[in-house]
């Protein structure tokens, strides 16, 4: 399984466009994929960019949970679908991100890529400071999640 590791401060075009990190090119290039699905984070205001073989991956472990006749998990599925948009890597590197998901989590033109394993966070430059833990508030939150894993 590929990794996504580090973090890039990038800059969106006029149109919305892009570069990906030369480090997350080689990642999909490794995936032999040039497809990604981005969405709206549920627990913070940047979005969530999947390969697209992860995306697939993750909706067939989510099947396998879900009763789509139940009305939560319906709504659920709904909910985690809208919005949610294929982009592809053009053979220069550059994404096409749709102007309104950026609007909608506050990102103008400064935006940083953050490599989360098996996906790419988008975050306004300033907005991914600002959710900085200082190095107790990890260690206690590094505490907490191996804690739980007893």
């Amino acid at each position: 399984m590929a990794s996504f590791i580090g973090d890039y401060s990038c800059k969106a075009d006029s149109k919305c466009r892009v570069m990906v990190p030369v480090s997350f090119r080689k990642v999909m290039a490794e995936m032999q994929q040039e497809t990604f699905v981005v969405r709206r984070s549920v627990f913070e205001e940047s979005l969530d960019l999947y390969p697209y073989k992860e995306w697939e991956a993750l909706i067939e472990s989510l099947r396998a949970k879900l009763n789509l006749f139940d009305r939560r998990h319906a709504a659920f599925m709904r909910e985690l679908y809208r919005g949610v948009q294929e982009v592809e890597m053009d053979a220069s590197g550059r994404i096409l991100l749709p102007k309104r998901m950026l609007e909608e989590v506050g990102i103008d033109k400064e935006l940083v890529l953050a490599g989360q394993d098996a996906k790419i966070e988008i975050w306004d430059v300033k907005k991914y400071d600002e959710v900085k833990m200082g190095g107790e508030d990890f260690a206690k939150l590094t505490q907490n999640v191996f804690d739980v894993r007893k």
